[in-house]
């Protein structure tokens, strides 16, 4: 991650450069102090005693001057370089393959956007403002300690070798404490987003004590860890207090017996101060390395995701022929990742271009996962899936979804109006070309009632109902004026007087796409060129619908459930 930072290295060296010069100067107080004490004051010489004053109110300003600026230029650094982190994570997420994505997860992408971006933030604004400063002023306070007596300064020396040693165990037990605390908010994350997502459902089925029980249990189990982190990195502050202040006793303790005459009580007290110094910065230090060790592992995080090739391998083909099959496949079998059994196997049919193909089966059993390996939304696990007498692994992905018009099975729409979600499908179309496509799909009277194109709608289409969600979404594929059409279970809330229209405007298209056409309803394929019907992710049957009745058991049961028997 540390690629970020360029264009940004000014920042991340000013920074530390002024918190490093503000803390020089605190350095110079204790020996102003002691000389206050030794020349001014036991000597009763006021003007020395305000001279010294003011020495000390110049370096407190002088110091605040360089503190402001260090944090200025902290602030901007770690906001900069986190936006383009965030940038870069969000662009990789987009580059992820559908079988990339279901591997890794939303949910913890999700955190790795937002609560990790927030923690690394914090990390970088802290780590270029301490990270530097604490260690300077610790070592700078023993070489002053040695200059003023080298025998009492080997306190110092002790005290700081040990306090390094605890703040080493701690930092390293609670990065991987932090690191579990991440992973247990992921599930936390996953399943609000569930609970969120399926509100309806829940209620519909009275399950809301079973996912009430189930979060319960993910954030106990959350809070557990965080509870145990939290004692771990609380044991920094007690810990350091107490060999500061056994330190600190025995530094007046010795300088007791040697202020007679080997040390002056000015110098005592500059000893005093700069073990105070000591362990204010050991202090900041130890709650640094908890931030760090935060920052570190949520880093991490992100750095894991910003290192996986999820991301399919681009073809090179960037025209596509205009070749008489549209669509072939070639015994192609696929299998879902971490999956025991094969989604679809020995898959093999084509499709002519200007075709309507109507694929049906029951749930489960391969339609959507045979559709999805059109556009290349997975890769076939063995032989070949080619458009237009190409093979789809050759084929630019740009150019092979800019020929395909996709309505998936779940509509979805974003916030913003009817005539920007319709424009998904090409932003430069026209009013009139986003109408032609809108009468296709049979969403004319949606946008009527709606106000218009410039109608707002909310996210997912909440205000739409399914029916009219769906619509829109089939005006979207159809103003590309694609070459193939997928309508993957588009019309299931549809009612059948619309779906009929909807199937006869498609017909009359004067672009001819290659329409498939996937249902589980028979009366939305039986009137397509050929129809596919799947069973266990295999072909059992395929043909025209007379000849299906005929020849294919599943699909007469299929049509005999549907119709009641009644003859075709």
């Amino acid at each position: 991650m540390t690629r970020f930072v360029k264009g940004y290295r000014i920042q991340c060296l000013l920074g530390p450069l002024f918190k490093l010069l503000e803390a020089l100067f605190e350095l110079f107080v204790p020996l102003v102090v002691a000389d206050m004490i030794d020349k001014g004051i036991s000597g009763k010489d006021m003007p020395y005693v305000i001279r010294c004053a003011g020495i000390l109110a110049l370096l407190a300003l002088v110091g605040l001057g360089f503190s402001v600026t260090a944090q200025y230029f902290a602030a901007s650094a770690s906001v900069h370089i986190v936006a383009r982190v965030r940038h870069a994570l969000f662009e990789k997420i987009g580059t992820f393959s559908h079988e990339t994505l279901d591997s890794v997860g939303t949910s913890t992408l999700i955190t790795r956007l937002t609560s990790d971006m927030d923690q690394v933030q914090s990390g970088i604004n802290i780590g270029l403002r301490l990270l530097l400063r604490s260690p300077f002023v610790v070592f700078g306070a023993i070489i002053m300690a040695f200059r003023i007596n080298a025998d009492m300064a080997m306190i110092f020396v002790y005290v700081t070798i040990a306090l390094f040693i605890v703040v080493y165990a701690v930092v390293l037990l609670c990065i991987r404490l932090y690191k579990k605390v991440q992973g247990r908010l992921d599930r936390v994350t996953e399943l609000t987003r569930e609970d969120l997502t399926g509100a309806r459902v829940l209620r519909a089925f009275c399950k809301e004590p079973d996912e009430i029980e189930g979060f319960d249990m993910a954030n106990t189990a959350l809070m557990k860890i965080q509870i145990f982190t939290a004692r771990v990195s609380a044991l920094m502050d007690p810990v350091t207090f107490l060999m500061i202040n056994i330190a600190t006793m025995v530094l007046i303790w010795r300088g007791d017996v040697y202020v007679p005459g080997i040390i002056s009580t000015g110098a005592l007290v500059a000893l005093y101060n700069y073990m105070a110094q000591i362990l204010v910065e050991l202090i900041k230090l130890a709650n640094l390395s908890i931030n760090i060790a935060k920052s570190a592992a949520c880093a991490a995080r992100i750095s894991a995701v910003l290192d996986i090739d999820g991301a399919m391998k681009n073809g090179s083909v960037t025209e596509l022929p205009d070749d008489d099959t549209a669509v072939e496949f070639d015994h192609v079998a696929f299998t879902y990742p971490n999956a025991a059994d094969s989604a679809v196997t020995d898959i093999s049919f084509t499709a002519k271009r200007g075709e309507t193909i109507g694929v049906i089966g029951g749930t489960g059993a391969g339609k959507s996962s045979v559709i999805n390996l059109i556009p290349r939304f997975y890769d076939a696990t063995s032989g070949s899936v080619r458009v237009f007498g190409k093979d789809v692994r050759d084929i630019d992905i740009d150019t092979l979804r800019r020929s395909i018009g996709i309505v998936p099975q779940k509509a979805m729409l974003f916030s913003g109006t009817l005539r920007e979600n319709i424009l998904w499908g090409d932003e430069n179309a026209s009013d009139a070309d986003i109408m032609r496509a809108a009468e296709t799909a049979q969403a004319l009277d949606v946008i009527e009632k709606k106000g218009g194109l410039d109608a707002k709608i909310e996210a997912r289409g909440r205000d739409l109902s399914g029916g009219q969600r769906q619509r829109i979404t089939i005006a979207r594929a159809l103003v590309r004026r694609p070459r193939i059409l997928i309508l993957d279970d588009s019309a299931s809330a549809l009612d059948m007087a619309t779906d009929a229209r909807l199937r006869r405007a498609l017909t009359e298209m004067d672009i001819s796409p290659t329409v498939f056409i996937v249902s589980q309803r028979v009366a939305s394929v039986m009137n397509a060129d050929r129809i596919i019907v799947l069973d266990d992710g295999g072909i059992c049957g395929m043909g025209t619908h007379q000849e299906l009745l005929g020849s294919c058991d599943i699909y007469r049961e299929i049509y005999e459930l549907q119709t009641g028997g009644a003859s075709a």
